[in-house]
């Protein structure tokens, strides 16, 4: 930054952010314009903050320090797991590729009247070459 003839600087001062408010932000998933949004700034400040302390942009950045979060996330469903069921069925669908086992019993019958007799008695019907 340039220096007036009077010693002071030109421009105005550059906007600073806490770190680990912003790498704690970036934790939790906030989006770009929700941190921008927290401390004030629009979103190019916030990506020129970015640049001037970690040396990369705020993509770059928050896609690091977003796995954070994501990791910390994993661990508390793993721990909630723990104690529900329907936690570790979640995580076994989602992550280990586990399905509901679905059961289809296919039966022949002959003789549609045996059906509608079964239906309407929800007794199993008998077939012929079994013994009652």
């Amino acid at each position: 930054m340039g220096r007036k003839p009077t010693g002071n600087p030109n421009g105005r001062p550059l906007k600073e952010f806490d770190v680990k408010t912003f790498k704690n932000l970036c934790h939790i998933q906030c989006t770009e314009e929700e941190i921008a949004g927290i401390f004030e700034c629009d979103t190019n400040t916030l990506n020129a903050w970015c640049k001037r302390t970690f040396g990369m942009g705020f993509s770059e950045i928050y896609k690091r320090e977003s796995q954070f979060g994501k990791a910390s996330l994993r661990r508390t469903q793993f721990k909630l797991a723990e104690k529900s069921a329907a936690m570790a069925i979640f995580l076994g669908k989602n992550m280990l590729g586990q399905t509901d086992k679905i059961e289809q019993t296919v039966m022949e019958v002959e003789d549609l009247s045996s059906l509608a007799d079964m239906l309407r008695t929800d007794a199993p019907v008998q077939n012929d070459d079994q013994e009652a």
